[in-house]
């Protein structure tokens, strides 16, 4: 059975640091590109930071570029996302998705499974 967890979210100052981590099981994860979504209330679904499935290409929006890392362990089936020098306009639910190319995009619609989210709330 296919499943995606998302987990790492959690409250922090302005500045600080979470780390993300997407933990699939179920599929061949080591051909999937992954992707890291985000939705704050009140607004529409944003590509974050996504992943080739080696591992070799990554991409950011222009919001996170700079402070985001994504990365790869295929050996744990899991994807991370370190957030650094976060801001109060990141909070927001944060989603993991996978799509089966081994190039990934942005864009929401190309990626078939995904998980349940983990919020990421960013408040003095």
């Amino acid at each position: 059975q296919l499943h995606i967890v998302e987990s790492g979210g959690g409250l922090v100052q302005p500045g600080g640091s979470l780390r993300l981590s997407c933990a699939a099981s179920g599929f061949a994860f080591n051909y999937y590109a992954i992707g890291w979504f985000r939705r704050a209330p009140g607004k529409e679904r944003e590509g974050v930071s996504c992943i080739s499935y080696t591992g070799s290409s990554t991409k950011y929006s222009d919001s996170v570029k700079g402070r985001f890392t994504i990365s790869r362990d295929n050996a744990k089936n899991t994807v991370y996302l370190q957030m650094n020098n976060l801001k109060p306009e990141d909070t927001a639910v944060y989603y993991c998705a996978a799509r089966p190319w081994e190039l990934c995009e942005l864009s929401s619609p190309s990626y078939d499974f995904w998980g349940q989210g983990t919020q990421v709330t960013v408040s003095s």
